[in-house]
């Protein structure tokens, strides 16, 4: 990662957590402790953080009304090979002409490079995935309207008489914040209230997460496990949680970081 990429990631994860260590950015980063520190000096010196023992901290609050969970800018570092094999197999269930919803997330956010090669309308209330696809690709694409929230990059609007409710798809493709028993998990009202909207315009609801989103827990359920058709996952999947989706009639298709796809109806 070069220096200007480490220091926007760097200074995100201030923003987020106000207070971060040095390891965390070391992970965050995949640079060394003496790379991290010496960033961290780079910034105090420019004043856009403050350099504080065994981390950074954030100078300010940022100004601006957000969402609760993590930036966008902060996820896309997480997961990624596994993100790019979940979206493969997410594109390789979609046909020319057919009409989709893909919500915004870093997950889903990978479905534009194998999207390039098709022709189909999208709906999204994703920024970086509906600029991707106009400059990149045939597709049709149509944007929800409402607040933006810059650091999840998403548009969100809690009103019912928006352009969401005059779209048909026949699959909606998201992310989520956790899954378990009771369903999809996420973290913010809004979020719910939103998504849930997109629920209901697709015929099939495709859940795509990497396998540490089934340890994740949240105190809002977005829906229930028998509203979701298929589960796209990586192999680090345990058997427990393959068990739990079979006992909901959820379809599973794993996506390997190494090796074909294995696909498998859990009923």
């Amino acid at each position: 990662m070069h220096e200007k990429d480490r220091h926007r990631v760097i200074l995100s994860a201030v923003q987020d957590r106000s207070v971060v260590t040095v390891a965390d950015l070391c992970v965050l980063t995949s640079a060394s402790e003496a790379t991290v520190r010496r960033d961290i000096g780079t910034l105090d010196g420019q004043g856009k953080l403050r350099r504080v023992r065994g981390g950074a901290e954030a100078l300010m609050t940022t100004p601006f009304v957000g969402l609760a969970g993590r930036p966008f800018s902060y996820n896309e570092t997480i997961n990624s090979v596994e993100k790019q094999a979940i979206a493969k197999a997410a594109v390789e269930l979609c046909s020319d002409g057919e009409p989709i919803i893909i919500n915004g997330g870093t997950t889903t956010f990978q479905m534009v490079h194998p999207l390039a090669s098709l022709q189909m309308q999208v709906f999204t209330n994703s920024f970086p995935i509906a600029e991707h696809l106009l400059k990149n690709s045939r597709n049709t694409v149509l944007l929800s309207g409402g607040v933006i929230y810059r650091e999840q990059n998403i548009i969100l609007s809690p009103f019912d008489n928006d352009v969401t409710r005059n779209f048909y798809a026949k699959r909606m493709f998201m992310g989520a914040q956790g899954i378990g028993p009771l369903g999809l998990m996420e973290q913010d009202p809004l979020l719910i209230q939103a998504e849930q909207k997109l629920i209901g315009q697709a015929e099939e609801l495709v859940v795509l997460v990497d396998s540490s989103k089934f340890a994740n827990r949240s105190s809002l359920i977005l829906c229930p496990l028998n509203r979701i058709t298929t589960i796209i996952t990586d192999d680090g999947i345990d058997d427990r949680t393959a068990a739990m989706l079979e006992a909901a009639d959820v379809n599973l298709i794993i996506a390997p970081t190494n090796g074909a796809q294995k696909e498998g109806a859990v009923s």
